[in-house]
C-alpha cells in the first residue's frame, strides 16, 4: 500500500495537523494575620476562625485556624491549619502553599508547600464546597508561642492557591500584531484643542470648549437638553453652576477618553485629602449627568482610601447618590469594633448625624448583624453598649447628652 504525507520508518511528516494540551496553574495569595493571638486560646478543639474570602481561579477560598487544634484527641497540644473551598465547585484540582511567616526579620519562615510534591503526588482534589487541605498538626503550641513567628502577640500567614487549569492550544497560521485601540486617545485630543467644537461651557472662571454629539453619546442628560424634546441644539454656550471647574473637566476627559483622569495631574497636588476630595466631587457630578461607568469608577477608588478620617463623609456621598456597594463597604468598616470608636470623633461623623441622621440606624444595624454572627452570646450586651456610642455624646464639660434625631 503506498504511504501519503509520511516519511520512511512511519514518521509522519509536516502535512499533518497538531494540538496540544496545556495544564497549568492560575495562583494567588493571601496574608492572613491574627491579632491578640493569646485571647484565642482556649475556645476548644475544633473550634475555629476564618481569614476573609478571597478568589483563585474562578474560585472562593478562605484559611481555618484552630488555635486548639482540629482534632480532641491532640488534647490542644498544637494549632490546626487548613485551606478550604468557599464556593460550589466539583472536583477542583489545586496545590497549596501555607506559609508562616518569620517575624524577626531572618527570613526563617516556616513553610508547608504542596508545588512542591506536585510530580511526586499530583494536585489535590476537593470534592465539594467545605472541602480542606492543610495540617492538623501545623505546629505545637509550646513552640510556637516561644518563636519568632509570633510577635506582639501576632501571627502571619501567607496562603497560596494555585488552581489547575487546562486548555488546548493549536497552531496559529498566521501573526499579525495589532495595537491596543486607541479611540479614547484621539478623542481625547479633540478635547483638548477644541477641534470642531460646537459648545462652549463657562465654569466658574474657566470655560471649556466640547462637541455636543459626543457629550450626547455619553450622557442622558446632555442628550435631552441637546436634542430632545424640549432641548436646543443651537445652543452655543451653557453655564454651569455647582460644579468646580477641576470636577467639570475631569468630568470631559472620562466622557472623551473613558478612562479615569489623573486627579494629581488636574489638581496639581499629591495631597490624599485632596485627591479624595476631588473623587467625591466626580461621582456628584457623574451622577447628576448619568455617567454610571464613571460613578462606579469613582466607587471603587473611594473604596480603596476609606480610612477612619474618610468613611463618613464617604458614606453620606453614597446615601445622598444612592451608591449601594459604596455604603455597603462604609457601613461594613464603620461598624467593625477597631474602628467605630476612632470614626465616632470625626468632623465628617458630626455632619453626618446632621445631613443624614437615618445613617446612623444603618451603622447600629450592621454592628447588630456583625454581633449576631460573631458573638451570639455577648450580643445583648454589646449591642446596647454600642447603641449608647452612637445614640448618646459628650459635650464640652464632659457630660453625657442626648443626640436627636
Amino acid at each position: 500500500m503506498e504511504k501519503t504525507g509520511g516519511e520512511p520508518g512511519g514518521v509522519l511528516g509536516d502535512n499533518i495537523s497538531r494540538s496540544k494540551s496545556l495544564f497549568e496553574t492560575v495562583n494567588s495569595s493571601h496574608q492572613y494575620t491574627i491579632k491578640g493571638y493569646s485571647l484565642a486560646k482556649g475556645m476548644g478543639p475544633g473550634k475555629y476562625m476564618t481569614s476573609d474570602m478571597f478568589t483563585v481561579g474562578g474560585y472562593q477560598w478562605a484559611v481555618y485556624f484552630y488555635p486548639d487544634g482540629k482534632n480532641p484527641e491532640d488534647n490542644s497540644l498544637y494549632v490546626s491549619v487548613f485551606i478550604a473551598l468557599a464556593s460550589e465547585g466539583t472536583d477542583v484540582r489545586a496545590l497549596f502553599e501555607l506559609t508562616l511567616l518569620d517575624q524577626s526579620g531572618k527570613g526563617k519562615h516556616k513553610i508547608h508547600s504542596h508545588f512542591d510534591r506536585a510530580l511526586e503526588s499530583g494536585p489535590y482534589t476537593l470534592k465539594y464546597r467545605g472541602s480542606m487541605w492543610g495540617y492538623k498538626r501545623f505546629y505545637r503550641r509550646t513552640s510556637l508561642e516561644t518563636s519568632d513567628y509570633l510577635k506582639d502577640d501576632c501571627l502571619v500567614m501567607n496562603c497560596t492557591v494555585g488552581v489547575v487549569r487546562n486548555r488546548l492550544e493549536t497552531p496559529r497560521q498566521f501573526s499579525i500584531p495589532v495595537p491596543p485601540p486607541d479611540m479614547g486617545s484621539s478623542l481625547r485630543e479633540l478635547l483638548k484643542f477644541g477641534i470642531g467644537s460646537d459648545i462652549v461651557f463657562v465654569v466658574g472662571d474657566e470655560t471649556f470648549k466640547a462637541h455636543k454629539l459626543i457629550l450626547a453619546a455619553r450622557s442622558p442628560v446632555f442628550k435631552a437638553q441637546f436634542f430632545g424634546l424640549i432641548g436646543n441644539p443651537n445652543v452655543e454656550e451653557i453655564i454651569v453652576e455647582d460644579v468646580e471647574p477641576p470636577v467639570f473637566k475631569a468630568m470631559l476627559i472620562f466622557m472623551y477618553s473613558d478612562e479615569l483622569p489623573d486627579v494629581v495631574e488636574l489638581t496639581g497636588s499629591i495631597s490624599m485629602c485632596t485627591s479624595i476630595n476631588m473623587v467625591q466631587h466626580l461621582l456628584a457630578a457623574a451622577d447628576r449627568y448619568g455617567l454610571e461607568r464613571l460613578k462606579l469608577l469613582c466607587e471603587g477608588k473611594l473604596c480603596q482610601e476609606i480610612t477612619a478620617d474618610t468613611v463618613a463623609p464617604t458614606l453620606t456621598l453614597a446615601e445622598q447618590h444612592q451608591c449601594a456597594h459604596l455604603k455597603s463597604v462604609c457601613l461594613k468598616f464603620t461598624a467593625a469594633r477597631e474602628n467605630l470608636g476612632a470614626v465616632l470623633q470625626t468632623e465628617g461623623f458630626e455632619y453626618l448625624e446632621q445631613s443624614c441622621p437615618s445613617l446612623l440606624y444603618d451603622i447600629l444595624a450592621t454592628v447588630a448583624a456583625d454581633e449576631d454572627s460573631t458573638h451570639a452570646s455577648r450580643r445583648r450586651s454589646s449591642s446596647s453598649y454600642l447603641g449608647l456610642t452612637l445614640m448618646d455624646g459628650v459635650d464640652s464639660s464632659g457630660r453625657r447628652t442626648r443626640r436627636r434625631f
